[in-house]
C-alpha cells in the first residue's frame, strides 16, 4: 500500500538546446545556423517538449533561450510553461551573446515555490548558475537545484563546490541538470561527501541522443528521497536525452 506520509512527485530535467535540433555529429558544423538563427522548426520543438514537460510536477531545463535573436525573441521557459499548463516558472538567464543567442536555466512547477534563488556559480569562464527552488518551509523544505556546469574539469570542480555549500544543510534535495560529466569524475567527490545527496545506482546514458553512450545528464536525491521510476525520454530533437523521474517525497517537506 502506498505510504501516506510520502508525497509522489514527477520531475523532469532536460538540455533543451533551445530548440535547436542536433541528430548526429556532422550537425554541430552543417546546421550551426540554428544557434543564431530563429529558423529550423524551434516552435515545433518546443510543442514536442511541452508535451513532454505536461506529464510532470517540476521540469528543470538547461539551455533555454530566454528572449534572443535566435528564438524569435520568444522567452522558451515561459512558452513551455504555457503549452505545458504549469502555473509558477521562473528562468536565471546566464549567457548572452551579442543578443543574438542567450541561454538560461528554468523551471517550471505545478506547486508553487516559498521562494527562488538564482546563484551564479564560478569558475574559469562566467555564464554558469544554478537556480534554486524551495518548497515547504523550514529546513526540512524540499530544495530543488537546477544547473548546467563546465566543460573543464577544474571549473566543475569549484562549481560542484559551491552548490554542495547550498545543499549542505538540506536533509530533502534534488539536484539535476547537464553536468557535463560521470558521476564517476573525481569532482564529484565533494558532493557526495558534504551533502546528503546520492550517487545513482544505475547509470543511465543521455549523450549524445541519436546513440547514447555518455551518463552526464543527472536526477540526484538526498537519501529521504524514494526513487520509484527513472527513464529517458526524447527531449525533441536536442542532442542530450531528457530524464524522467518518480519521487517519494516526505509529506513534511512539502508542508507549509
Amino acid at each position: 500500500m502506498p505510504d501516506p506520509s510520502m508525497h509522489r512527485l514527477r520531475l523532469l530535467s532536460a538540455n533543451i538546446q533551445a530548440g535547436s535540433s542536433t541528430r548526429r555529429y556532422s550537425d554541430y558544423a552543417t546546421r550551426s545556423w540554428s544557434h543564431v538563427l530563429p529558423l529550423g522548426g524551434k516552435r515545433g520543438a518546443l510543442d514536442a517538449i511541452a508535451r513532454i514537460a505536461g506529464q510532470h510536477d517540476i521540469v528543470g531545463l538547461q539551455e533555454a533561450d530566454p528572449g534572443s535573436f535566435r528564438s524569435g525573441f520568444t522567452n522558451q521557459t515561459h512558452y513551455l510553461a504555457t503549452r505545458g499548463g504549469f502555473a509558477y516558472w521562473t528562468h536565471q538567464p546566464n549567457r548572452s551573446v551579442g543578443g543574438v543567442a542567450s541561454s538560461a536555466n528554468g523551471l517550471l512547477s505545478r506547486i508553487e515555490p516559498v521562494e527562488v534563488e538564482h546563484h551564479p556559480l564560478p569558475g574559469r569562464v562566467k555564464g554558469r548558475g544554478v537556480l534554486l527552488a524551495r518548497f515547504g518551509s523550514g529546513t526540512e523544505g524540499l530544495r530543488v537545484a537546477i544547473a548546467h556546469l563546465s566543460l573543464g574539469a577544474m571549473s566543475r570542480h569549484v562549481q560542484l563546490g559551491f552548490i554542495a555549500e547550498l545543499l549542505a544543510d538540506a536533509p530533502n534535495a534534488v539536484l539535476m541538470g547537464d553536468f557535463n560529466c560521470s558521476i564517476e569524475q573525481p569532482e564529484m567527490a565533494r558532493l557526495f561527501r558534504t551533502t546528503r545527496l546520492q550517487p545513482p545506482q544505475h547509470h543511465v546514458p543521455t549523450f549524445p541522443s541519436w546513440r547514447p553512450q555518455r551518463a552526464i545528464d543527472h536526477l540526484l536525491t538526498t537519501d529521504g528521497i524514494a526513487l520509484a521510476s527513472l527513464q529517458v525520454m526524447q527531449a525533441a530533437a536536442s542532442d542530450h536525452l531528457a530524464l524522467s523521474a518518480d519521487l517519494e517525497i516526505p509529506g513534511h517537506a512539502l508542508a507549509r
